[in-house]
């Protein structure tokens, strides 16, 4: 079970490990000209259109014959997002964590009297 600062790294290695997923798909969509008009195709470029929407216009996409297009500006925002995660998770790994509890057992000695 995750606790703390744990389940926070968790957090972002899924939301970024995702982000990286969907923007993978679209670059592989879009290289290969996938038919848009498929509802899985269509989810991928609505969802990517969000997450790439800070990084549109940076670079031209690339255009090949026959629709396949190679998009620079997602290649682009996957390098920025694997990078703000790594950031995210390395500030993270440097908030310090309590460790385990450790408690001390006090013994007494008895003296015997002579």
């Amino acid at each position: 079970m995750y606790f703390g600062v744990s389940f926070i790294q968790v957090l972002v290695d899924i939301f970024f490990g995702l982000a990286e997923i969907i923007l993978g798909l679209r670059v592989i969509f879009r290289l290969f000209a996938a038919n848009g008009f498929n509802s899985f195709v269509n989810w991928i470029y609505q969802t990517s259109d969000t997450l790439i929407s800070p990084f549109r216009g940076i670079f031209p996409s690339v255009n090949f014959s026959h629709g396949y297009v190679l998009d620079i500006s997602a290649l682009f925002a996957m390098l920025i997002y694997a990078v703000v995660g790594y950031l995210i998770l390395a500030l993270l790994g440097l908030v310090p964590t309590p460790g385990p509890r450790s408690y001390r057992v006090r013994t007494t000695t008895r003296r015997t009297s002579r």
